[in-house]
C-alpha cells in the first residue's frame, strides 16, 4: 500500500478546508494513521498514543473481550462511533452489539465505552468526552487513569448512566481489582494492566 492509498487526503489539506466539517468531508479523509474525530463541525486530531497507553489498552481489551463475548457483545479497539449527526468519536475501546461490518458504529448499539487518559487529553476524557457519551445515552463509561510520571500505577473508574449524567459505579486504585456484575461480569486487576 502506498502513502497515497493510506492517506487519500494529505494532513496539509486539513488546513485548506473552508467552513465547518461535515460527515461527508470527514469520510472523504479515508483511513489514516491519525485519530481524527469529528466534533460539531471541527476536527480533533491526535497523534498515536505513547507505548504505555497502547500497552494498557491492549491488556484491557484482552480482559474485556471474553466477558463481553459471553454476554453476546463485542469488545473492539479504536472504533468510529457516531454520537449524533456531526459528532463522530474514536474511543480507545468500545463494547457494542451492533453490526459486525460498519465504517461508523451507532451510539445506540454501544454498551460500554472506554477512554485511557494521556497527558495531552486527560481533561477532555474526564469532562468533555464524558459529557458527550452521557448525552448520547451510552449506559457505561470506563475511565482509565495511568500515573503519567512513571506508569507504575493506574486507576479505573466505572460509571453508569443515571438519568442524563454518569454516577460512579465502581473504582479500583493501585493494587486493586475492578469488579462489577454490570454491564456484564468484569474483573480487571490494575496490576495486570501494567504488565508490559
Amino acid at each position: 500500500m502506498t502513502t497515497c492509498e493510506t492517506f487519500p487526503m494529505s494532513m496539509g489539506m486539513l488546513n485548506d478546508h473552508e467552513g465547518p466539517w461535515t460527515e461527508a468531508d470527514w469520510l472523504a479523509l479515508g483511513e489514516t494513521h491519525h485519530r481524527i474525530e469529528l466534533i460539531d463541525g471541527s476536527l480533533w486530531v491526535s497523534p498515536a498514543p505513547n507505548v504505555p497507553h497502547q500497552a494498557i489498552s491492549t491488556q484491557l481489551l484482552f480482559r474485556l473481550r471474553d466477558p463481553a463475548r459471553n454476554a453476546g457483545l463485542r469488545a473492539l479497539p479504536t472504533t468510529n462511533v457516531r454520537l449524533k449527526t456531526g459528532r463522530i468519536v474514536i474511543p480507545d475501546i468500545v463494547v457494542d452489539r451492533g453490526p459486525r461490518v460498519v465504517t461508523i458504529g451507532e451510539a445506540e448499539d454501544v454498551v460500554l465505552v472506554c477512554e485511557i487518559t494521556s497527558p495531552s487529553n486527560a481533561a477532555t476524557d474526564r469532562q468533555q468526552k464524558k459529557l458527550f457519551y452521557s448525552s448520547a445515552e451510552i449506559p457505561w463509561y470506563l475511565l482509565v487513569e495511568p500515573d503519567f510520571a512513571d506508569y507504575e500505577s493506574v486507576t479505573l473508574q466505572l460509571f453508569r448512566l443515571d438519568g442524563d449524567a454518569y454516577v460512579e459505579h465502581a473504582t479500583a486504585k493501585r493494587g486493586e481489582t475492578l469488579i462489577s456484575d454490570l454491564p456484564f461480569p468484569i474483573s480487571i486487576s490494575t496490576e495486570e494492566l501494567l504488565d508490559f
